[in-house]
């Protein structure tokens, strides 16, 4: 059992030693290893963690290429390598966690829920099938298979009720400046309930790479014009970054459970 785990500012590092203690599990063995691919190298740390008696590897995956969380700017992210890498390193499935800008009323700041659809209207071509002409459905972008076990795993964790909205649609935005309130009210308007400017790519070529995807996405911070103590307030990577780091508790959670559960569910190996 192999799962990939992608994060950005909202998971900088994977510093597992003391989280896995926490569910009775250790990290027997950790290697950073570097993965050539046709589309360049990329830096990943592999352990392997005995969780519940079994031993799994996680593959960890910073999109930035950095420690600090703040390498490589969005726009600039070699996607087609990142996921070649994760593809060639034999995961059964990726978990992305990504730092977002709520606009939804119900997707306060603190709160961790997922993607069930993204809409990217930047014009900007994300595919491995630039030589051909591949169509590959994205009807249903996120694995439910994934997108199930996480929601009631993320419902647990954050002591929601049946009720809570636990599912959102992602919007890209193409960066690297933050979204103006009046891009931020458009987005609202045809459907967007989060803004971000990476996952969606990566969603894109795990389609076409056959692999399973799934993203757990922390509201960071109100997108511009949203917070209703300051609507003129400016938007900080920094402080967005910080916030997001805050709020990694319902994050482990997921990757842990998932590891220990994928098993008796079906979904890896």
């Amino acid at each position: 059992m192999r799962l990939g785990v992608i994060g950005g500012t909202g998971l900088i590092n994977m510093d597992l030693t003391k989280r896995i203690a926490d569910v009775g599990g250790e990290v027997i063995r950790t290697d950073d290893v570097h993965v050539d691919t046709p589309y360049g190298q990329v830096p990943l740390r592999c352990f392997s963690l005995s969780i519940g008696g079994a031993v799994h590897e996680l593959v960890f995956l910073q999109r930035h290429h950095s420690s600090s969380g703040h390498g490589c700017p969005p726009h600039m992210i070699n996607h087609k390598a990142n996921m070649t890498a994760m593809s060639q390193s034999n995961v059964d499935a990726i978990l992305s966690v990504c730092s977002v800008g709520a606009i939804a009323s119900s997707f306060t700041p603190g709160k961790v829920a997922l993607a069930e659809q993204y809409i990217d209207f930047t014009g900007v071509a994300t595919t491995f099938h630039d030589d051909e002409s591949t169509f590959t459905s994205a009807t249903v972008p996120f694995d439910e298979t994934m997108n199930s076990m996480l929601e009631a795993i993320l419902r647990d964790a954050q002591h929601f009720d049946s009720q809570e909205i636990m599912r959102y649609t992602y919007w890209l935005t193409q960066g690297p400046q933050f979204e103006t309130v009046a891009e931020v009210d458009a987005i609202e308007r045809l459907g967007g309930d989060m803004v971000g400017m990476t996952m969606p790519r990566e969603a894109k070529l795990s389609c076409e790479l056959s692999l399973p995807y799934a993203a757990v996405c922390i509201s960071s911070n109100w997108a511009a014009g949203r917070d209703p103590a300051d609507a003129t307030k400016a938007l900080d990577h920094e402080d967005v970054s910080a916030q997001a780091n805050d709020r990694l508790e319902p994050v482990w959670s997921c990757i842990f459970s998932i590891l220990d559960e994928a098993k008796h569910q079906g979904l890896l190996g």
